[in-house]
């Protein structure tokens, strides 16, 4: 298995009425992070969580808990989740003026930081910022509804990305996919210099979610 290869399951496609089960497939199945979305209904059309349901999970996982912040004015809610317990925080290129200030902000509140970029942006307007992150989380589906199918195109744009950390030593940074991940398609993406999937229906409504976590690490064996 490589190394380098984590699987980050989303709940937004498990059964909110019972996360606890959610939690308990990832940890059977050998997930290394548990991956929440957070969606505004500004920034993108739909509503899911905050910080109270990170902070219910906390306690109840070791996992790494990755927070996908799709909102407007991401300042706003870096200390809530991370006051909640999140290990990471992402947020959006496209939803601030002041990159390198939520970065700090993140970071001053003691959690990893983490960049996403849709589809459609440059990828030049995030090559700035890359070396004062942990993550950059490429989009390979319009953020806001799960179930999507993968973008033609994103390999090409992880690529890239990958090129760009090679050429500026840059290692440290882990690539993270989100959007249309499936058993069929996640070896390409990991050979196109992904380091993390990010997983949901294909995990949460499959008939055996926790040998399809496993299946997805076997990828990498």
């Amino acid at each position: 298995m490589s190394p380098n290869f984590k699987l980050a399951p989303s709940i937004l496609s498990a059964d909110f009425s019972n996360l606890q089960a959610a939690l308990e497939i990832c940890n059977k199945g050998g997930a290394h992070w548990i991956h929440v979305d957070v969606m505004d209904n500004q920034f993108v059309p739909n509503l899911t969580i905050g910080p109270p349901v990170v902070k219910s999970l906390r306690p109840k996982t070791e996992k790494f808990i990755d927070v996908h912040m799709m909102v407007v004015d991401p300042e706003k809610l870096v200390e809530p989740f991370a006051k909640a317990g999140a290990d990471n925080i992402t947020f959006h290129i496209e939803a601030t003026n002041d990159p390198v200030g939520v970065i700090d902000l993140i970071r001053s509140c003691g959690s990893k930081v983490g960049v996403s970029i849709k589809p459609a942006t440059p990828l030049s307007d995030i090559f700035p910022i890359l070396d004062k992150v942990d993550v950059v989380l490429i989009m390979s589906v319009e953020p806001g509804f799960g179930g999507q199918g993968y973008l033609p195109g994103a390999n090409e744009r992880i690529s890239e990305i990958r090129k760009y950390l090679n050429e500026k030593c840059l290692d440290r940074v882990l690539i993270e996919v989100d959007g249309g991940i499936k058993l069929y398609n996640a070896k390409e993406v990991i050979d196109a210099g992904a380091n993390v999937l990010v997983a949901g229906s294909e995990i949460f409504k499959s008939n055996n979610p926790i040998q399809t976590i496993k299946d997805f690490y076997q990828l990498t064996e």
